[in-house]
């Protein structure tokens, strides 16, 4: 099959693919404008990370890994976003509409009732954070 086009012939279709050949294969970055790339941090500033310390939080108590912080994710992937800021009530609402499993369900129901929560991490802390 001759790849072409009705409105050029087959050199000039040759010509412009060639024309922009090297943008497609170029390294990311070379074809933004200069005013594009971030700057560089200043002599005065620390150097700029995707995760301070290379960690990721793993390996401290409570952070990502751990069984504690498992357990918090479990327990906030099952409220969504529409549930915040919501009392006890709109929070268990949020988890049935989710089909939250009988463990995270437990633990909305031991909220109490009088409070409105901001987040989940405030659900999760007045649930003290895994005892229940």
């Amino acid at each position: 099959m001759e790849r072409g086009n009705s409105k050029h012939g087959a050199v000039l279709d040759e010509w412009m693919a060639q024309e922009v050949r090297d943008i497609f294969r170029s390294p990311a970055g070379s074809r933004a404008e200069e005013w594009h790339m971030p700057e560089p941090a200043g002599d005065d500033q620390p150097e700029v990370a995707m995760a301070p310390n290379g960690d990721f939080g793993r390996n401290i108590p409570g952070g990502v890994g751990s069984t504690q912080g498992e357990a918090f994710s479990r327990f906030g992937s099952f409220l969504g976003r529409s549930a915040f800021p919501g009392d006890q009530a709109a929070l268990e609402a949020s988890a049935r509409a989710m089909s939250a499993p009988d463990d995270v369900m437990r633990r909305i129901a031991a909220l109490p009732y009088d409070r409105t929560f901001q987040n989940a991490a405030e659900a999760w802390r007045a649930t003290e954070g895994g005892s229940a």
